[in-house]
């Protein structure tokens, strides 16, 4: 049966883990039918059936969505979560979106790490980065980039570079090799808390709904 929506509003994050979140959702209950048949509109808001509103934004944005009560719950990497360590309640891994953070450099330019060194790293995640780091003694200059953190070490920027990978591919195209792994990611339904107070039997039927849905290996589009 499906959960009660009506009142909740739920933010997605836009791009691949949005599609493999979908089936995921239907199976919980979640009738996004509307949504999936928006084909290439640029709606960002929509009101469904049951009374569920949903958000499309980007990835990164989810939790701060649902962190000032704008949405409900949502959905959202851990790598996200863990960087930026948000007042957030984390109920179910959704097994979807698996990828790895880590550490990279060139494959021909191979760094030894030692205590004290001077190391820049280029990364999308510096406090994750910078963690990891001084937990080995080194205090590196961490250099934030918004994307194509590859060219980093390509290009001389830095030394390392810390990042997501799914297959590893692109590193292996830049001529970049793994050295390390900082974190195993999937997402997650976050809730706000404030909301779960206030929408108690709401959400915990859709949480309930989404785990048990997250659970069931088979899920097809």
């Amino acid at each position: 049966m499906a959960p009660p929506t009506e009142g909740l509003t739920l933010a997605l994050p836009k791009g691949r883990i949005l599609a493999q979140a979908i089936p995921l959702l239907r199976q919980a209950g979640l009738d996004l039918t509307p949504l999936l048949a928006s084909g290439h509109d640029r709606r960002l808001l929509f009101d469904l059936p049951g009374g569920l509103r949903v958000l499309l934004v980007k990835p990164v944005d989810v939790p701060t969505y649902v962190e000032h009560g704008v949405a409900d719950l949502g959905i959202a990497g851990y790598d996200t979560l863990c960087e930026e360590a948000r007042d957030l309640y984390e109920p179910v891994d959704l097994g979807v979106g698996a990828c790895r953070l880590v550490v990279a450099e060139p494959a021909e330019r191979p760094v030894t790490l030692r205590r004290g060194m001077q190391l820049r790293v280029a990364t999308k995640y510096p406090r994750l980065t910078l963690r990891h780091y001084r937990s080995r003694g080194i205090q590196p200059e961490i250099i934030p980039l918004a994307g194509s953190v590859e060219l980093g070490p390509i290009t001389g920027l830095s030394d390392q570079i810390v990042d997501l990978v799914e297959s590893g591919e692109t590193l292996r195209q830049n001529n970049l090799r793994e050295t390390d792994t900082i974190l195993h990611v999937t997402s997650r339904l976050i809730v706000h808390p404030a909301s779960l107070k206030l929408k108690q039997a709401a959400i915990t039927r859709t949480i309930a709904a989404v785990r048990a849905a997250a659970l069931t290996p088979a899920r097809t589009a």
